[in-house]
């Protein structure tokens, strides 16, 4: 069976959408799924976040030809969880690949021999909507919008459908939007919640059920190198995103 293929898109920065790639990566994994992620920013932070060794062959060295797609991947310290690194190389691919041919298919066209290796593969972009990340819309076939519980999200919100929806219409009609997650939410603040209720009422049939918390540990694990349920599997966020692998499965 192929795997199944899942960019976390958001073109605005700090909403959560590197944490999400690697918690829901990491509670499928525990699900006895095989998981491989790909960091597709250059910031890296992805990579950090379960371990990973950006001084080997990243994902830039695979679009570039330097590498099979299969000899990039490395194993994470955690049970069926793999990853593809970032690096900063990536900041330069929107200019090298800008005069190419076919050039929002280089991502799909370097690593598709891994369909069959994963049953998962989750792809964090970056956050811009530039070639990159045509490229990962190409790629797709889910896309899954984490969100900050703010008024400016969804002002992005917007924008991003725009973009998703011409990406069906010229360079990948099997596109689908899996979801729309909130994430960092506060039960003190009440523009939270009204938030979380215009856009429910706006995308009835894409809202998660499951909303991510504000927490401090949450905050904290990357920088350990960890995803939530190993550096602390009794925070409320490791239960949320437990709760958010059970919703993915159930829509894909």
């Amino acid at each position: 069976m192929s795997a199944c293929k899942i960019i976390f898109l958001n073109q605005k920065g700090g909403v959560g959408k590197t944490t999400t790639c690697v918690n829901l990566g990491s509670s499928l994994a525990e699900m006895g799924n095989k998981v491989l992620l790909i960091d597709f920013d250059s910031q890296g932070n992805l990579t950090g976040a379960v371990s990973g060794d950006s001084r080997k062959p990243t994902i830039y060295n695979v679009i570039a030809g330097e590498i099979s797609a299969k000899d990039a991947v490395q194993e994470t310290p955690f049970d069926n969880l793999f990853v593809i690194p970032g690096s900063v190389d990536l900041a330069g691919l929107n200019l090298e690949l800008v005069s190419e041919e076919d050039r929002e298919y280089y991502l799909k066209n370097s690593i598709s021999s891994l369909d069959d290796e994963f049953d998962f593969i989750l792809l964090d972009c970056p956050p811009s909507l530039g070639l990159l990340t045509m490229n990962a819309l190409a790629w797709a076939e889910y896309v899954f919008i984490p969100m900050q519980c703010e008024y400016f999200a969804m002002e992005g919100l917007n924008m991003l459908m725009r973009t998703i929806t011409s990406v069906r219409k010229n360079i990948n009609k099997d596109l689908k939007i899996l979801g729309i997650l909130f994430t960092m939410f506060t039960k003190r603040a009440r523009l939270n919640a009204e938030v979380i209720e215009d856009v429910s009422t706006f995308f009835p049939n894409l809202v998660f059920k499951t909303i991510i918390p504000r927490t401090i540990r949450l905050a904290e694990a990357p920088s350990h190198g960890l995803p939530i349920s190993a550096y602390d599997s009794r925070n409320s966020g490791n239960k949320a995103y437990q709760n958010l692998a059970k919703e993915v499965i159930s829509r894909v």
